[in-house]
């Protein structure tokens, strides 16, 4: 087996980068992140063992917004220590002009699972997260809602209760 030891890094192409750094520069932080660039393509923030870097997208793609299911990513979730986090969170997600698309709210893909869910200026969707305990890992567990990934003629399911 490789042994893996977390994510190191994701880094997010944007069209809007004037204000998905200023975006970015008032979340990361937040989160235990240290901004280690700060160049005019790039913001790069390391902590909470991870990294996240935002870099400007190539001038032919400058109209263009986050489509969450198109090929490629769909959406980035960080792990918080406590549902407390995930409040603080949707509360400075909020205050930085970010749509709240979901929560906080318990799903029970997880025991205990508690997120928000809330998109860039891009559109891009980020999720922080909950999970107490070992979560899905845990011998009794099972993963719930497997219908919420399911989408009928280009519509979520989950969208439709």
């Amino acid at each position: 087996m490789i042994d893996i030891n977390g994510m190191a890094h994701v880094i997010l192409t944007v069209s809007q980068f004037d204000k998905a750094h200023k975006f970015y520069s008032g979340l990361l932080p937040a989160f235990g992140m240290t901004k280690v660039n700060d160049g005019p393509d790039f913001l790069y923030h390391v902590g909470a063992r991870t990294a996240i870097g935002v870099r400007r997208c190539d001038p032919q793609f400058e109209a263009e917004r986050f489509e969450q299911y198109r090929v490629g990513l769909h959406h980035i979730c960080l792990r918080a220590k406590s549902r407390e986090a995930v409040d603080q969170t949707a509360a400075l997600a909020a205050s930085l002009g970010a749509k709240i698309v979901r929560g906080p709210e318990e799903r029970d893909w997880a025991p205990g699972y508690y997120y928000v869910l809330f998109e860039d200026p891009d559109g891009i969707r980020l999720e922080v997260n909950h999970v107490p305990g070992t979560g899905l890992l845990n011998a009794d567990a099972s993963f719930g809602s497997a219908d919420d990934y399911v989408r009928l003629d280009g519509e979520d399911l989950l969208d439709h209760r």
